[in-house]
């Protein structure tokens, strides 16, 4: 049992997690001030104002955290964080003019990504994974999905998924890991179309990966040039009878009524939604699909950002991650991403706040986790500052104890 006291605030997220996360106004962050809390390995035994700390507790060790604030763990719910090489030449071909779907067409994208991979031993790969995660971690991130996807063949793919399952090994005592199998991210050279891809590779895969019980969701690139509507269809349902849950990157480039699809199929969480028209955004606002946007994306592409204010006050449940991977967002701090998306957003606090920690473990299936509550999963962030407004303030100002 460990005992924490004196924050200058604890930031529980208790209205947050009553409203489910939807159609939030500033007090739901419900800031406890002058704060203790009481927790063992398993959940929160007591949270509250250290003035009325129980007796019971009074004899237990603390720890003084004086000049401090708790919050719920920081969740990043969206990277590619396992690849080899980068695509820094792709960025300057951007900022000189060049499009996505140029660049792909010039050997670029996601198959470039494929080939230095492809390169990379499983070691190696594996190391690469480890300083992404430490990294990412010394910004008080605690949970972090990674998917598969830069291997584009049965052997490499069913590597990175592997290689994705020791990193949450190794990492299991510090950093909360999701493996998410995303085979379905690119049509590899020498496939006709891509179900012939997907009924070669990635369903069988799939079906050999799944007894093993270390995929936690399954994701497809639903885009013009990658896969089709009916290309999800068929991998939802599979991933249904296989019972694990699904995702997809949907409508980024187009309105490809992705965002219904994933409703249809109960999906975890629909991400980018940069083209999301009106009847998805009604159909997300009324299902429990979480509405991941993707800010860095647009950042990083020099596109237009998602309509987040449409999703935030249709009621829809929003998480934001930071999509970190080597061609459209090579940056890996959803935390900074998040704060500086949140003024074009048009995001108030609580808002911001619950789309990094409640609503994106949430993305993840992580329901007991999000909130400051007695009874909930003890995953917390402590930063070392006196109040929310000051990192909220400090763009990339790390106040991190990780």
């Amino acid at each position: 049992m460990q005992v924490f006291r004196n924050f200058s605030q604890i930031i529980t997220l208790d209205s947050a997690f009553a409203k489910d996360g939807r159609n939030l106004v500033p007090k739901d962050l419900s800031i406890i001030s002058n704060a203790s809390v009481v927790f063992d390995d398993k959940e929160i035994l007591w949270v509250g104002k250290d003035i009325d700390f129980p007796a019971q507790y009074q004899v237990l060790d603390a720890k003084d955290c004086s000049g401090k604030i708790l919050f719920p763990e920081l969740v990043d719910c969206h990277t590619h964080l396992v690849f080899g090489g980068d695509r820094s030449n792709e960025y300057a071909m951007r900022l000189n003019g060049a499009g996505y779907e140029e660049i792909a067409k010039t050997g670029g994208g996601i198959i470039s990504t494929m080939k230095k991979t492809s390169t990379l031993s499983r070691d190696e790969l594996f190391n690469l994974g480890c300083e992404r995660i430490e990294r990412i971690n010394s910004y008080g991130i605690g949970t972090i999905e990674i998917k598969s996807g830069y291997g584009l063949n049965l052997e490499k793919e069913k590597e990175l998924t592997l290689i994705i399952d020791d990193l949450k090994k190794k990492f299991a005592e510090k950093v909360q890991i999701k493996n998410t199998y995303m085979a379905a991210h690119a049509v590899p050279p020498g496939f006709s179309s891509s179900k012939d891809y997907l009924d070669d590779v990635v369903i069988p895969l799939l079906k050999d990966l799944a007894p093993q019980g270390i995929i936690d969701a399954v994701d497809i690139f639903y885009e013009k040039g990658y896969f089709t509507h009916e290309d999800c269809e068929e991998l939802f349902k599979v991933s249904k009878e296989l019972k694990i849950p699904c995702k997809g990157h949907m409508d980024e480039f187009y309105d490809n009524k992705g965002a219904l699809l994933g409703v249809k199929y109960n999906a975890l969480s629909v991400d980018h939604l940069l083209n999301t028209d009106l009847d998805g955004i009604k159909a997300l606002a009324s299902s429990k699909t979480v509405t991941t946007l993707l800010p860095g994306t647009g950042f990083f592409l020099g596109v237009n950002q998602a309509n987040a204010r449409a999703f935030l006050d249709a009621g829809c449940k929003v998480a934001i991650g930071s999509d970190y991977n080597p061609g459209s967002c090579h940056w890996d701090n959803v935390l900074m991403i998040a704060s500086m998306a949140a003024p074009k957003y048009e995001m108030n606090l609580a808002e911001l706040w619950a789309s990094i920690t409640l609503n994106a473990a949430h993305a993840l299936g992580l329901t007991s986790q999000g909130v400051i509550k007695k009874g909930f999963s003890p995953r917390f962030t402590i930063f070392a500052t006196d109040s929310v407004d000051q990192i909220t303030y400090n763009w990339g100002k790390n106040f991190s104890l990780s």
